[in-house]
């Protein structure tokens, strides 16, 4: 069995982006405020504040990066890329840039990657990016705030073909993992994230024969995991 030392330097290993042959591995740190960054459309912008926790400066990268489901450009970050001191804090904001209200939440991904700075005198070294992936959500203006966008999905079984529906105007996030209920057979979603007006097709192992209901693992849209889930399942969308 590994130990936990070892599992960890593996897990450094494949965040990083690149990896030289020779010399003393530097691993820097770009720490985010929180895990989920949301733009509400009335105000315009939204800011975070990224900490470099490294012992050393090191380049701040920002890049606003778009879901395979949702390419339009909708806002931009400032400053894309600016040096951040050893234990300092950057502010970095996302500026909207729409060009007509949003009818509905939009889901976006935003990076921060520290690239560190060369060190004079210090021999080779070898640096290790690594890169913090967080979601982005823009809000549109007038829509309330809704705790749990999860209990607004609706779920339907077409024979052994079952499929999640989100109807509403809201980002819902969850676990890709479903329980199906009463048997406890395993379904997967295709992604985490449900957008407004999708419909998603799971992958069930096993029949569907007797399947009643579901049980998720959603999250918050401020990124924190929320309490199991049950919902019932219509059948051939009754």
């Amino acid at each position: 069995m590994l130990s936990l030392s070892v599992i960890n330097n593996l897990r450094l290993l494949c965040a990083s982006v690149c990896i030289g042959f020779v010399g003393i591995t530097v691993a820097d740190g770009m720490l985010p405020e929180t895990t989920v960054v949301v733009l509400y459309e009335e105000q315009g912008e939204a800011t975070i504040n990224i900490k470099n926790t490294d012992a050393a400066p090191a380049l701040l990268h920002s890049v606003v990066e778009n879901v395979p489901e949702d390419l339009e450009p909708l806002l931009i970050v400032t400053p894309p890329i600016t040096r951040v001191e050893a234990g300092e804090t950057q502010l970095v904001r996302f500026i909207g840039t729409l060009q007509e209200p949003l009818k509905t939440q939009r889901l976006k991904r935003v990076t921060f990657e520290g690239i560190p700075q060369a060190r004079v005198g210090g021999g080779a070294t070898i640096g290790i990016t690594l890169r913090q992936n967080l979601p982005l959500i823009l809000h549109p203006r007038g829509l309330p705030v809704h705790h749990s966008p999860w209990e607004l999905l609706k779920w339907q079984r077409a024979g052994e073909r079952l499929t999640v529906h989100n109807d509403s105007a809201y980002v819902v996030r969850l676990a890709p993992e479903v329980q199906l209920l009463p048997q406890g057979v395993l379904a997967t979603l295709p992604r985490t994230y449900v957008l407004p007006g999708e419909a998603l097709t799971l992958k069930v192992e096993g029949s569907l024969e007797g399947v009643a209901g579901v049980e998720i693992h959603p999250a918050t849209i401020y990124g924190f995991s929320a309490d199991s889930h049950r919902a019932s399942i219509d059948t051939d969308g009754s």
